[in-house]
């Protein structure tokens, strides 16, 4: 699923995974940041609103297998709530940053070919796997190069994952709507 900001997509995803009837695992990919508060308020807030009772698994020291591993190898009477993809993404940006300042394509074909291998082990995992993802792209195009590409990979991956997966919500001021039963077709 996809939004823009306090849409209320985490709030529908939480809501998803209670009713899947599953057990939950709680993904969070955001990285702390102990000097920013009002970051760190940020991810207090979101964890204090999700089910207590889920696992939470924190991604930010895991390394590429680890995260790999725990979308591979779930299992299927599971349901793996990841928050978000933006999250993920992030971090493959800054794993890149320098080689971003000094060969953007290069560095920018590495972060698409891991985001397009992502999608893969999202929508491949036995779990039940609920994605948010953020939504950008509906204003300027970003100064930063960082932000160039955080908002095109994120594109595209929102994109695919939309495509290939059984269910496509974008949630907008409180309200998901299903996009795959608007019957629109994807192109």
């Amino acid at each position: 699923m996809t939004g823009p900001v306090r849409s209320g997509k985490s709030t529908f995803a939480s809501r998803l995974a209670d009713a899947s009837g599953l057990p939950v695992t709680y993904i969070a990919t955001a990285a702390r940041d102990e000097t920013d508060v009002e970051w760190r308020a940020r991810l207090e807030h979101h964890a204090a609103s999700r089910n207590q009772d889920w696992r939470v698994v924190e991604t930010e020291t895991m390394d590429r297998s680890a995260v790999e591993r725990l979308f591979r190898d779930a299992d299927s009477a599971r349901c793996l709530l990841l928050d978000s993809i933006g999250g993920w993404l992030t971090a493959q940006i800054f794993d890149r940053a320098n080689r971003l300042e000094s060969d953007f394509v290069a560095a920018l074909a590495e972060i698409d070919a891991a985001a397009a291998e992502f999608a893969n082990l999202l929508l491949h995992s036995p779990a039940t796997v609920i994605a948010v993802g953020e939504q950008t792209g509906w204003g300027i195009v970003p100064h930063a190069q960082s932000a160039r590409a955080f908002r095109d990979v994120l594109g595209r991956l929102d994109q695919r994952l939309a495509r290939d997966a059984e269910q496509a919500y974008v949630v907008i001021a409180g309200y998901a709507l299903d996009l795959k039963r608007l019957g629109i077709p994807a192109f």
